[in-house]
């Protein structure tokens, strides 16, 4: 059976059903073509190498086909991707940098929202300056303020992905929005 023979409206669960049913290769086929643009733009987002993005877009979809049968349906298809992908290209910074303190936060601090950076001042941000930003920050708070804004994920649906209660992730865009409001102050501080 060709993907063509497959209709296109099919949707990701039945895609996944069918293909754990007949291993069919035409259906893993389906969600790479769907998901494969989106999964490389992650992975360049976090990787900041095109190569390397590449490399890690294909070794996702290994995850994702070996780990196929385990996904139960609670999340959508979409954010249990997402997942995989972040995942493993937070492990592949880490095997890198070799430094996982890194990426440890202190997630014990009461969410306060009065200290709480507006989220007017980032959605006001100019496209270019707001690029500029998040190359200067860390990648793990670039990659919490890309899921919050511009995947315009929920807290439930970044708590999934990152596998921390919702209350740390809270915390986490709170302190990646201080981060970026105080690297944005000191790169533009004419304004």
């Amino acid at each position: 059976m060709l993907t063509r023979d497959i209709p296109s409206t099919m949707s990701d669960e039945d895609v996944i059903k069918e293909y754990l049913a007949t291993q069919n290769s035409a259906y893993f086929e389906i969600l790479y073509k769907r998901y494969s643009g989106k999964i490389f733009g992650k992975c360049i987002s976090l990787l900041k190498d095109e190569a390397r993005a590449a490399d890690a877009t294909q070794e996702v979809f290994m995850k994702i086909l070996i780990n196929l049968s385990k996904f139960s349906g609670k999340s959508k298809f979409s954010t249990w991707i997402y997942s995989i992908t972040y995942n493993f290209c937070i492990d592949m910074i880490r095997r890198e940098k070799k430094n996982p303190s890194l990426l440890v936060d202190d997630i014990e601090t009461k969410y306060d929202k009065e200290d709480d950076v507006e989220d007017v001042y980032l959605l006001e941000m100019k496209v270019k300056r707001l690029k500029i930003i998040l190359e200067e920050i860390p990648v793990m708070d670039k990659s919490i303020l890309l899921m919050k804004y511009q995947d315009e994920m929920s807290i439930k649906e970044i708590s999934e992905i990152t596998k921390k209660s919702e209350s740390a992730v809270k915390m986490k865009i709170k302190r990646a929005k201080q981060k970026f409001r105080k690297t944005y102050k000191e790169i533009y501080k004419e304004d």
